[in-house]
């Protein structure tokens, strides 16, 4: 107990030591330093006891109190993944592990950077109680703030200006001294410590007449010096940042900690803290009576003459915590009026026009970024507009980490109009609150809507931690309410706006179409011939009738790509302002759909990749495994010529490990490699006879024969296998002359693989389909040639697992006369010496192991996709394979990147179709294209499938029930109006719903407005959550005393009003209302006292 008393409490290990949480260096330094100087330099200063190693180890033998310190250290030793920190952060966001501190554990701290700490800080616990060695506020001045430094801001107030003379009388400068102590202030200035003016003579519509003397202000943390810190443009880049990446960590916990259990008593408007949503100019242009303040043209026609651009702090320093997002940091934070002129002084940017700023706010919007104005100095004053990813923003992070929206919405507040909309998805790609979901539009089986759940909002409820949202970049991706959207959407794999591109059909806007399905599939025309229309599989019209016919009208659409003067090529929209195209090089290895997929989609966000492909032409298996008569190859090489219009370089007859390494790549400046190779090999089964002459394998057949259409079969073919591959090598065997062609599969005629389109145009070719029957041995000849086939009674395909295991009658056989047999019962990797030299590991066999997000294999920069990762599928699943890897591609090439946060996981659900109410629909049938009649099909390689006609088009997309539509949560937008932006069917607007959320005040009177709008929100939370509120108050007045005393006091009046109203009584007794009553009439009985109001 003397020990304790030389500490400021008794519970000083609980109060000031760090509660174990997790293991690693970090967190050992960090402890240990704590033990150091809060417990073992007392007993050395205090007590003289030895504190050597030895010693120690003494005293834990000895088991006096020292003992229990050196058990924690032992046990912390012993245990995984712990980090310690100060008790009562146990529930905040861990800081990031990237950047370890170097000040934070230091063993002399400067007192005077301690006081410039506690000073600018406005963290309640750290202004009354001081800083310590491991609060930011120290170990991120400590950084680059020299003592003197420190001297000269100690003698300044916070946010207040001050003149060189005030400043020269303040710190006692004598005239020899004035020209060093210029040198600090400019030092001071261009770090970021110092911010300086020139009077800021601006009134409500511009530039007034008034004194331009410079004068310096110390700024508050944030915004202020710790965003400021983080600021550079010099010519070798941020070169403070590069030294100190303390500083990152720095900025990003001091827009943590100081609102952490604040946030919630925030009102409308911000009351003067951090940044302020303001809204896409064109969304609110129809809107009336919008003011002045919601206009980004007015503030900058207010500043214009002093508009410069910088580097935005957020990007960069979270690019240092390795959870960047890809943006080129640079140009996106629009400095205005005397700040501008302070950024282009101190290296922090450069000055630019009106236009040039109204182009990079332009750009925002094509990236979906959202438009922040600052809000810390009232309505007549901002001094930057900020251009803001979700993924990295710390203003944004105030409302969605914290789930208080009030920290960053504007007036404004998206509505979807729900006949207008076609849930094509786009608003809620782009949404950065996550506020827009896709639901559905039919009616329920009752007839009732489908409700769908709202935020929570602090206002009607006591907010605690157990309200945050710290995973809130990668919730607000979630596309979909858990009631499902439109069938067809969810179920295609590249998730197409089908419902979308059918109304534009409609319209006749099939540029638009064409525009709506290429932002998810770069091969329309290829797929509205070959896809296996999982749409129309689960399309909600085909309940009631038919199906539509979605890919026939693809294919329509998809007419345009095939003639240059028609076909659509998107536009780049590059994540920078000071770049066209990236400069980072990718090689994409297979020209298949993955790969060219791939391309595209790296294309249209500015790179210029690199397609290497083994074989004379591009396409892989939609070239070199589909036959003419399906896909004819000038559709093929139209759909790639975009690409190539894009960019895209496409080198052929080059194998890559073989006539170039991937180390050779590496050297010639290649980033990062996609192997999208395909399963380009076949398989045969281990049975007796595998190796007589005239067998071959599916791949070989069909690439052979879309070399050589020329050739000729003679003789019985028998075909093993029963997917659309053995369809099409049957069916190509037919058209070489085979006779008696015959088709075996292990599959009930029910359950073939193969779609039912591709099994009747089989059936009519007079192929035979022997359903039930697999492959035992292979009769050959004494010259080694095939004779036959041995076939044995299937009788179960798999197990009751579901695990392909194949059960037969080995009694009943067939044996089948043949000259050909061709097997299509699945195919294989071939990796060459591709991988050579690489760290990519395998797994079921010789497949890649990759992550099943990022595709990323265990060489870091080797991406994996298509069927090589996924084994066969169709074209449509490679080129979602293919986008996905386009968006791991960029942010790999990009240093500091997450490969995870914030990324769209495309995750759909279809409504629940059984409970929906369809009336009205119209009674067309569905249309059919039919097949041209000029062409003899069942013999020729031409493509004789029709095309529907326009007629045909706009009937089939009135069959459409329109089944989805997004559906916005009120309480969670912030009015930023990105997603009008992304509508191509003007169904989402914005609604001047909350006025009151335009309020701009001082940051000084931020306590004034959270009193007031607390004083309302206190009765609201009373009353619905009574004893939660009952419960702290009491806890409050325990810790606080008269202060708190007259708070509960407060917050009880407003219980007891809000129960008066509602008619719940007033008290606990029970007979209160009967006392109340009672007491009225002895009031009653006495004369009333004048009182004055």
């Amino acid at each position: 107990m003397e020990l304790l008393k030389t500490m400021p409490k008794e519970n000083f290990f609980y109060q000031y030591m760090g509660i174990p949480m997790t293991t690693d260096d970090d967190g050992l330094f960090l402890y240990v330093s704590e033990c150091k100087s809060k417990i073992l330099k007392p007993l050395h200063e205090v007590y003289g006891i030895d504190i050597s190693e030895e010693a120690l180890y003494k005293a834990v033998e000895g088991h006096n109190r020292v003992c229990s310190l050196i058990t924690q250290i032992g046990q912390f030793r012993k245990e995984e993944k712990r980090i310690f920190y100060k008790k009562g952060s146990e529930s905040m966001p861990e800081m990031s592990k990237a950047v370890l501190p170097p000040h934070m554990g230091d063993k002399v701290p400067s007192e005077k950077i301690l006081k410039l700490g506690r000073k600018i800080t406005d963290v309640a616990k750290h202004k009354i109680k001081g800083l310590t060695v491991a609060d930011p506020e120290y170990w991120g001045l400590a950084e680059i703030v020299t003592e003197e430094m420190a001297d000269i801001a100690l003698t300044m107030k916070v946010r207040h200006h001050y003149k060189i003379e005030e400043l020269w009388k303040m710190n006692d400068v004598k005239e020899e001294e004035k020209e060093h102590f210029q040198r600090v202030l400019d030092e001071m200035s261009y770090i970021g410590l110092l911010e300086y003016d020139y009077g800021n003579n601006y009134d409500h519509y511009g530039s007034i007449p008034g004194p331009s003397d410079r004068r310096y202000c110390l700024p508050m943390f944030v915004p202020g010096s710790a965003e400021l810190f983080n600021m550079e443009e010099g010519p070798e880049g941020n070169k403070r940042l590069r030294e100190h990446p303390a500083l990152a960590s720095f900025f990003e916990r001091m827009t943590f900690i100081p609102l952490d259990g604040i946030t919630h008593m925030v009102p409308p408007g911000g009351a003067g803290i951090g940044m302020h949503v303001i809204p896409v100019e064109k969304a609110i242009s129809m809107e009336n009576g919008t003011i002045d303040l919601e206009h980004i043209s007015y503030w900058l026609k207010k500043y214009e003459g002093h508009i410069g651009v910088g580097q935005c702090s957020c990007r960069i320093s979270r690019q240092i915590l390795g959870e960047g997002c890809g943006d080129d940091e640079m140009n996106w934070c629009v400095a205005v009026g005397d700040f501008a002129d302070y950024c282009r002084e101190t290296g922090k940017g450069h000055d630019i026009t009106y236009e040039e700023a109204m182009e990079i706010f332009r750009k925002a919007e094509d990236n979906g970024f959202v438009h922040q104005i600052t809000n810390i100095d009232g309505e007549n004053k901002i001094f930057g507009i900020c251009n803001c990813n979700v993924n990295i923003c710390n203003a944004l992070r105030t409302s969605q980490l914290f789930n208080t929206p009030n920290m960053s919405r504007s007036a404004f507040t998206a509505k979807v109009e729900k006949e207008k909309c076609v849930a094509c998805g786009k608003c809620v790609e782009y949404c950065p609150a996550g506020a827009v979901k896709l639901g559905q539009k039919l009616c329920k089986k009752d007839g009732t809507q489908v409700s769908y759940p709202k935020h929570e909002l602090p206002d009607k409820f006591v907010w605690g931690k157990e309200k945050y949202d710290e995973e809130y970049r990668d919730n607000n991706r979630i596309n979909c309410y858990e009631t499902g959207t439109a069938p067809c959407k969810a179920a295609c794999p590249a998730h197409i706006a089908v419902q979308g591109y059918i109304r534009k059909a409609k319209e006749g806007k099939y540029k638009e179409a064409l525009a709506l399905i290429k932002q998810d599939n770069p091969f329309p025309a290829i797929c509205g011939r070959v896809c296996n229309r999982r749409c129309e599989i689960a399309c909600t019209r085909g309940t009631i009738d038919q199906a539509v016919a979605i890919d026939d009208i693809k294919k329509f659409i998809a007419e345009q790509d095939l003639h240059e003067e028609t076909r659509y090529i998107p536009p780049v929209v590059i994540a920078s302002n000071r770049l066209t195209q990236w400069e980072e090089k990718i090689a994409i290895i297979g020209a298949g759909p993955a790969g060219l997929s791939c391309a595209y989609y790296l294309a249209t966000k500015g790179y210029k990749p690199t397609v290497f492909e083994k074989h004379a032409c591009p396409g892989g298996m939609m070239t070199y495994g589909i036959p003419s008569y399906k896909l004819e190859k000038d559709v093929i090489d139209a759909e790639i010529d975009v690409l190539r219009q894009l960019g895209v370089e496409i080198k052929c007859k080059v194998e890559v490990g073989k006539d170039i390494t991937i180390e050779e790549l590496r050297a010639e400046g290649y980033r990062a490699f996609y192997l999208a190779i395909g399963c380009q090999g076949g398989k045969i089964p281990e049975i007796p006879g595998n190796d007589a002459q005239g067998i071959d394998i599916a791949v070989n057949f069909l690439h052979h024969a879309i070399e050589n259409q020329d050739q000729k079969m003679e003789g019985k073919v028998v075909v093993i296998g029963g997917g659309n591959v053995a369809i099409d090598c049957a069916r190509t065997a037919y058209r070489f002359g085979g006779k008696e062609i015959t088709m075996f599969c292990l599959e009930s005629r029910e359950t073939m693989p193969a779609s039912e389109e591709e099994i009747q145009e089989t059936l009519e070719e007079n192929i035979v389909i022997e359903n039930g029957w697999g492959p035992k041995e292979i009769l050959k000849n004494s010259d080694g040639k095939i004779q036959g086939v041995v076939f044995q009674k299937c009788i179960a395909v798999f197990d009751e697992e579901g695990k392909f295991h194949p059960q037969y009658e080995e009694d009943n056989l067939k044996t089948v006369e043949c000259d050909h047999v061709i097997f299509a019962i699945g195919q294989s990797i071939e990796w060459g010496n591709l991988l050579d030299g690489t760290k990519v590991e395998f797994w079921h066999g010789n497949y890649p192991a990759a992550d099943a997000l990022t595709y990323q294999t265990a060489e870091p920069d080797i991406f994996v996709g298509g069927d090589v990762y996924t084994g066969p599928k169709f074209v449509i699943d490679a080129i979602e394979a293919g986008k996905n890897a386009a968006v791991s591609l960029h942010r790999y090439v990009h240093p500091g990147t997450s490969m995870t946060i914030g990324r769209n996981r495309r995750d759909f659900h279809e409504l629940d179709k059984e409970d929906i109410k369809v009336d009205g629909y119209d009674t067309i049938g569905r249309q059919e294209a039919g097949m041209e009649e000029s062409i003899d099909y069942k013999h020729s390689f031409q493509d004789a499938h029709k095309t529907l006609t326009e007629e045909q088009v706009h009937l089939e997309a009135s069959r459409c029930l329109s089944c989805g539509a997004s559906v916005v949560d009120e309480n969670k937008c912030i009015g930023c109006g990105v997603c009008t932006t992304k509508c191509e069917f003007d169904a989402i607007h914005l609604h001047r719903d909350h006025p009151e959320c335009s309020k701009m005040v001082k940051s000084e009177d931020k306590f004034k407005e959270i009193g007031a709008y607390m004083a309302g929100r206190a009765a609201k939370t009373a009353f619905t959550k009574t004893p939660i509120v009952t419960r702290r108050v009491a806890e409050t007045v325990k810790k606080s005393g008269n202060a708190a005393k007259k708070a509960a006091g407060t917050i009880q009046k407003a219980v007891e009003t809000r129960r008066k109203k509602s008619g719940k009584g007033a008290g606990k007794h029970p007979a209160g209302s009967t006392r109340k009553a009672a007491g009225n009439t002895k009031r009653a009985a006495r004369p009333r006292k004048k009182t004055e109001k």
